[in-house]
C-alpha cells in the first residue's frame, strides 16, 4: 500500500508523484495532487487489503508515518487477521506508541547526502534511537557509488545501527544490475546485506506493479 505526502524532497526520488507538486525532483515534473491522491476511509482500506488474501502487507509512501492516526485502525485490522505488516519510513518521524506496540516491522531508510537534503532534516538522532530499540527494525540505505558506503559507516557507528541493508540507486534493470556489481564486494566485506529491486528488475520503472 502506497501513501501520498512526504516531509522530505529527495532529488532522485523514484516516486515523486506521491509528493512533488512543484517539480523540484530530478524529473522536473509538477504532479497534480488531485490526480495522484485519493482519500479513503481506513475501514475501506482495511477491507481492500484483507481481500488480497496475502500474508504480508508492506506500507510505503511518501512517508507513511505522517499519517499514523489513519494508519492505526488499518494496521490493527491486519494484525487481528494475523497478517504481517512492514512500514517503509525515512527515519525522521517517530512511531506512536500504538504502532510501536503493534508487532510490525519498520524498514528505516535514512537518506544520504546525495539526496540533496540538509543533514539536519534527513538525520534525526532521537528518532533513529527509537527505531533501534524496536525488535526487527532494518536500516536500508540507497547508495549510488561505493564511496556512499563510507557515509553509511559513519551513520552506523554514530547511531549504533544494526541489521544494515544496502540497495543500489536506480530506476532501470540495467542501473540496478550495475549498482549491485559496483557495491557487492564492499558490502560483503562489511558483513552487511545487499538487496536489489525485484520489481524494477521485472517491470522496469512501470507504475502500479
Amino acid at each position: 500500500m502506497r501513501l501520498g505526502g512526504c516531509n522530505l524532497d529527495c532529488r532522485w526520488c523514484d516516486t515523486p508523484y506521491t509528493w512533488d507538486w512543484k517539480g523540484v525532483s530530478d524529473t522536473g515534473i509538477a504532479y497534480r495532487p488531485a490526480e495522484e491522491l485519493h482519500a479513503m476511509d481506513p475501514a475501506d482500506v482495511a477491507r481492500r487489503l484483507l481481500a488480497f488474501g496475502v500474508g504480508l502487507i508492506v506500507i510505503s509512501g511518501g512517508e507513511p508515518l505522517n499519517q499514523q492516526s489513519r494508519l492505526e485502525p488499518v494496521i490493527r485490522a491486519l494484525r487481528e487477521a494475523e497478517i504481517a505488516v512492514e512500514i517503509e519510513t525515512n527515519g525522521t518521524v517517530a512511531p506512536q506508541a500504538a504502532l510501536a506496540a503493534a508487532g510490525i516491522r519498520f524498514n528505516v531508510s535514512p537518506k544520504l547526502a546525495h539526496s540533496g537534503i540538509a543533514e539536519k532534516r534527513r538525520i534525526v538522532p532521537a528518532v533513529l534511537g527509537e527505531f533501534t530499540r524496536l525488535p526487527g527494525t532494518a536500516f536500508k540505505f540507497v547508495c549510488a557509488t561505493a564511496s556512499d558506503l563510507e557515509e553509511v559507516d559513519a551513520l552506523v557507528a554514530r547511531h549504533s545501527l544494526k541489521n544494515i541493508w544496502i540497495m543500489p540507486r536506480g530506476q532501470s534493470p540495467e542501473e540496478i544490475d550495475e549498482g549491485i556489481r559496483t557495491l557487492a564486494d564492499e558490502v560483503v566485506g562489511r558483513r552487511w546485506n545487499l538487496s536489489g529491486r525485484l520489481h524494477v528488475t521485472i517491470w522496469g520503472s512501470k507504475r502500479g506493479v
